[in-house]
């Protein structure tokens, strides 16, 4: 328990003590944030903001692991390693995707196609991986029904691959105002530390933990009004790591509730593109994903915040209810 405790506080201070450095740092490189022109007129404002700021919890994740998970390292316990390692590959692929925004100056970097294909091979290299280590078990656990739906290991690798790659795009499109991926990722974190921790998973305390502290110091800069934005380094690490934890504590299926906030995020804008191309340019929502919607219903972005960050938390509290006797 102490050394997920230091991990937190680990995590919160480099990635803290990192934006001081790093948000100077992408200012003289010009890596500033292009607004798209068919989004929220009212954040034309942000342009020019710097973006890749999540490599600040990255680095900050990345020192808890090391220093911390040392010891799960010596007794051959690498679910924490492999789950950051899984997160650091959807951080890089976002990375490249932020690195052609800043170099073309505008809101467009890598195709639909190439961060889908770039994002499978993840998916399906890391189900691999952790089924050879024996993190995974072909058996989908129901939380609150307590009960286990057995399926073949080809169906398995289907659906594991179909929720991380949706999972990290969810947390993808969540990103669209001041603070809130990093707010509503938090209270996830804070469940998969206290189920890892409940279940005597360390390893993987750690690094949830570590992921906890380190958005909280990335918080110190992104919340509203945000001096830097996480970009898709940040958002796409944030999605594997969260579909990384769920898979590697082998409960894929509680990312339905703890994901509450990312899954409306999404339907919203699978419905509204949907509509739009039915009805031939008619709209359900006033702009989408559902957080544009409530903004242009007069809801402010920290009122977007607390809400959605409130629901998570709520809905994380009886999620740990529902696997903790499993």
């Amino acid at each position: 328990m102490l050394r997920i405790v230091i991990s937190v506080l680990v995590g919160f201070a480099v990635s803290a003590l990192a934006g001081r450095v790093l948000i100077p740092m992408l200012r003289r490189m010009k890596a500033g944030q292009s607004i798209k022109e068919i989004g929220p007129t009212w954040h034309m404002s942000k342009q020019g903001t710097p973006t890749m700021g999540g490599l600040m919890f990255i680095i900050g994740i990345a020192v808890a692991v090391a220093a911390l998970g040392w010891q799960d390292f010596a007794e051959g316990k690498f679910g924490g390693s492999f789950v950051f390692l899984f997160a650091l590959v959807f951080g890089i692929i976002g990375y490249i995707d932020d690195y052609f925004k800043v170099k073309k100056h505008e809101n467009t970097g890598l195709t639909a196609p190439q961060k889908f294909l770039l994002q499978l091979a993840a998916a399906v290299l890391f189900t691999v991986l952790m089924r050879n280590f024996g993190y995974l078990t072909p058996d989908l656990y129901i939380p609150f029904a307590n009960v286990t739906l057995s399926v073949s290991w080809p169906v398995y690798m289907v659906f594991a691959a179909f929720v991380m790659v949706g999972c990290v795009n969810a947390v993808n499109i969540t990103d669209g105002i001041d603070g809130l991926a990093a707010g509503v990722t938090m209270p996830v974190a804070l469940f998969f530390t206290a189920v890892a921790w409940w279940w005597g998973h360390t390893e993987l305390g750690i690094f949830s933990g570590a992921l906890l502290g380190g958005l909280a110091g990335f918080l110190i800069y992104n919340f509203h009004p945000a001096k830097v934005f996480m970009g898709d380094t940040g958002s796409l690490f944030l999605g594997g790591a969260v579909c990384g934890l769920a898979f590697a504590l082998d409960v894929p299926l509680v990312l339905i509730p703890v994901g509450i906030i990312y899954i409306a995020e999404t339907l919203s804008d699978i419905i509204q593109v949907g509509y739009f191309k039915l009805t031939h340019g008619k709209r359900i929502f006033r702009m989408a994903p559902l957080h544009h919607h409530l903004e242009m219903g007069g809801w402010s972005e920290v009122k977007l915040f607390t809400v959605f960050t409130g629901i998570t938390l709520v809905m994380c509290v009886l999620s740990f209810w529902g696997v903790m006797y499993r």
